[in-house]
């Protein structure tokens, strides 16, 4: 019996979104990503297709792969994360560990304003009257966060009222 994780019995056109959501993250394209995406992480695209990129680059590829996959509290794998675990992981999978924690992220990254972001750049948020929340900048106004219990991982726009009023800086690893 097949699975549904079977390679082949996937549909082709499920390619196209992760496809899409990719190319718009590595060339800024024009028009924007939409909200909430669920892309194929089982097909990511071939090495020799993908042009040599940043370790922060990296970073927020990863991290977009994981769009779909539920919040969890503590979480930091692919079974789960919580917005500093997503953070944690996509660096550590590209090559740089870094802090765990929120806390620890900001206390641990370079200090970077708004105008200054870059692909890759962590965004910290003030939710309730304090720093508890971090995402990862893709470009183009766009982060990809976990954020809350019961949600999954997403991108979000920065731009949006509630994240422009909740944004402090960011930090670059």
């Amino acid at each position: 019996m097949l699975s549904r994780r079977t390679t082949f019995a996937r549909p082709v056109n499920r390619l196209l979104p992760a496809a899409l959501l990719l190319g718009c993250v590595l060339q800024g394209c024009a028009g924007s990503p939409p909200l909430e995406t669920t892309p194929d992480r089982n097909f990511p695209a071939p090495a020799s297709s993908v042009p040599a990129r940043s370790l922060n680059e990296q970073a927020a590829v990863i991290a977009v792969r994981q769009v779909g996959i539920p919040y969890r509290y503590g979480g930091a794998g692919r079974g789960g994360f919580d917005c500093s675990g997503l953070v944690h992981y996509a660096y550590t999978r590209a090559g740089k560990p870094i802090a765990r924690t929120t806390a620890r992220q900001w206390q641990s990254l370079a200090p970077v304003s708004r105008h200054e972001l870059r692909t890759g750049d962590v965004l910290f948020f003030r939710i309730a009257g304090k720093m508890s929340h971090v995402g990862l900048y893709l470009g183009d106004g766009r982060f990809v966060h976990a954020p809350s219990t019961g949600r999954e991982v997403t991108v979000a726009a920065l731009e949006a009222p509630f994240y422009r009023q909740a944004f402090i800086r960011a930090g670059r690893p």
